[in-house]
């Protein structure tokens, strides 16, 4: 009997189920990664998505093997919207650069199994964040064929070859800044900035909505 190929809805579905973050905290850290690393990209061909479901392979059937990092960039690969990321769909380019910010929920046999799938599908930087303990660790290669290397707090302030970003960590957590050295803001900051460049305009006699 010939069976009828099951829809894509099914077979990559765009949610998983589970909520984007455990915590005010998390919530936090993944709008603030996602916010700087889409101002970082802004002027190149980039990809950046926070809780986006990425399926590496097509299947035929479901399960299909896939994660949603908390932040993700792909480099090579335009923004837009997507209900997911299908790989195959994309030039099969691969994230190259992810980031998960570790709640209470999350175990270590999880982290573990993130760091398996991101390894087995090209991933050349993860890194793994806990704001309430401040543990941070991360793997990075120069290339999907060789073995990773550790960063660990002994290693920072340590500079992603990727992204160029710096990371550093004090006694108040984990800091990440731009190449020019401008510390991530939080999205907060973005937005009083914006609004007293508009207070500035408004003096002048210009009106921003007319920009």
């Amino acid at each position: 009997m010939v069976q009828t190929p099951l829809s894509p809805e099914l077979l990559y579905p765009d949610s998983d189920g589970k909520p984007m973050s455990d915590n005010t905290a998390q919530y936090r850290w993944i709008v603030r990664l996602v916010t700087n690393l889409k101002q970082l990209l802004h002027d190149q061909t980039a990809f950046v998505a926070g809780d986006l479901l990425w399926y590496p392979v097509p299947v035929e059937v479901p399960p299909a093997p896939c994660q949603a990092p908390d932040a993700m960039v792909v480099l090579g690969r335009p923004d837009g919207d997507r209900g997911s990321y299908k790989q195959w769909e994309e030039e099969n380019i691969a994230p190259q650069v992810v980031f998960e910010i570790i709640s209470p929920s999350n175990t270590a046999r999880e982290m573990l199994a993130k760091q398996t799938f991101y390894g087995s599908h090209g991933v050349l930087e993860m890194f793994f964040y806990d704001p309430d303990s401040y543990d941070f660790w991360g793997l990075v290669r120069a290339n999907p064929a060789e073995d990773f290397t550790p960063v660990m707090p002994i290693n920072l302030p340590w500079t992603s070859p990727t992204l160029g970003i710096r990371f550093e960590l004090t006694t108040e957590g984990l800091d990440v800044f731009y190449p020019n050295g401008e510390r991530f803001k939080d999205p907060g900051e973005y937005i009083n900035e914006r609004d007293k460049a508009f207070a500035k305009l408004r003096e002048l006699g210009i009106d921003p909505a007319q920009l």
